[in-house]
């Protein structure tokens, strides 16, 4: 009968397939923010690095990620959720490969940035793909909530996997592991997601993105310089270019017409506070991981694996802090949304 309302679709009978093909690619992402940080101390005896050379390696996957994030999900929604998710994995996976096999410093971190840009393309895909399959209801917070609690376990399986392979295989395992990663990522999407994209203006903001990765790339130097001095020419020249390509950024950002970064996300102050209380928590937690594998092995003497083990008292105190911390906060705070 022409009146009545059309039923609604029926629900992937895959979906469930499907989240755990995401919550997998969650794992993979997060996992390689920490887990070659339990690999670095014999890393950088086979290998030769220098202490900055060191350094890059956990930088170059953040940094490049951080970077590319917002672009990544552009070009997610525009070209293919899935076929972004797939080449994102399969990407990752190659680069994990490189860097596993590498024969020195400058491959291992060229390796770790190609993963980085990967996962930047793989991370939104993965997400928008969530929130497609489970649109509504009560089935979404479901999702939503598995997606979550692998994100926040990840550091964790990241610091326990690293030590259990440096201490019974080899450093190298810390990136060629990810190869099972990606096969079961492949196979799952291939067998489980179904394609989704966004209609209309697929305009990429490459003078944004190009600032922006810049500005952050030439920051984080001079930061690393800085070790030498702080008055030193190289570390000044390269922090005042960092600064003056995030304003180049933030003004580009102001004039185009589908920017990558809207500022009304930024002006909003709620938004605003998380994401520097976000971005301040993970710079220290990222620093702090790296630095207490050095401390645990190299001072102390620990094998890998108790090393691995021993940080992950800090993960657990988060996971069960934070929600303690959430149920202070007070609902329905205004601008929150």
């Amino acid at each position: 009968m022409s009146g009545l309302p059309s039923s609604p679709a029926a629900p992937d009978p895959r979906r469930w397939w499907a989240l755990a093909v995401i919550a997998l690619t969650q794992l993979v992402v997060v996992l390689d923010a920490t887990i070659v940080n339990v690999a670095l101390p014999q890393a950088q005896l086979e290998l030769g690095l220098s202490d900055t050379e060191r350094q890059w390696v956990i930088t170059a996957y953040v940094l490049t990620f951080g970077a590319l994030l917002l672009l990544g999900g552009r070009v997610a929604d525009y070209w293919g959720r899935k076929r972004s998710y797939m080449v994102g994995m399969l990407g990752f996976g190659a680069a994990s490969v490189w860097g596993g096999l590498a024969q020195s410093g400058t491959e291992l971190i060229a390796a770790r940035g190609l993963q980085g840009l990967f996962a930047a393309l793989l991370a939104p895909a993965a997400l928008a793909l969530l929130t497609v399959t489970f649109p509504a209801g009560r089935e979404r917070g479901t999702a939503f909530a598995v997606f979550g609690t692998v994100a926040g376990t990840g550091a964790a399986v990241g610091l326990a996997l690293g030590g259990v392979l440096t201490e019974y295989a080899d450093w190298r395992w810390c990136l060629l592991v990810n190869i099972v990663f990606a096969v079961v990522g492949l196979v799952g999407a291939l067998l489980c997601v179904s394609e989704s994209q966004v209609d209309g203006d697929n305009t990429y903001d490459i003078w944004g993105t190009l600032t922006v990765t810049l500005g952050l790339a030439a920051l984080v130097y001079g930061f690393t310089l800085a070790e030498s001095g702080w008055t030193e020419p190289d570390t000044i020249g390269f922090l005042a270019a960092g600064l003056v390509l995030l304003a180049v950024f933030v003004w580009i950002e102001s004039r185009v017409a589908q920017p990558l970064l809207p500022l009304r996300v930024v002006r909003d102050r709620v938004r605003a506070g998380a994401f520097l209380i976000q971005a301040a928590i993970g710079a220290v937690f990222i620093g702090m991981t790296l630095y207490l594998m050095f401390h645990l092995q190299l001072v102390l003497g620990l094998s890998p694996l108790p090393s691995g083990l021993a940080a992950l008292a800090m993960t657990f105190a988060t996971m069960v802090t934070a929600p303690v911390a959430a149920r202070l906060l007070p609902s329905g705070v205004p601008g929150c949304c």
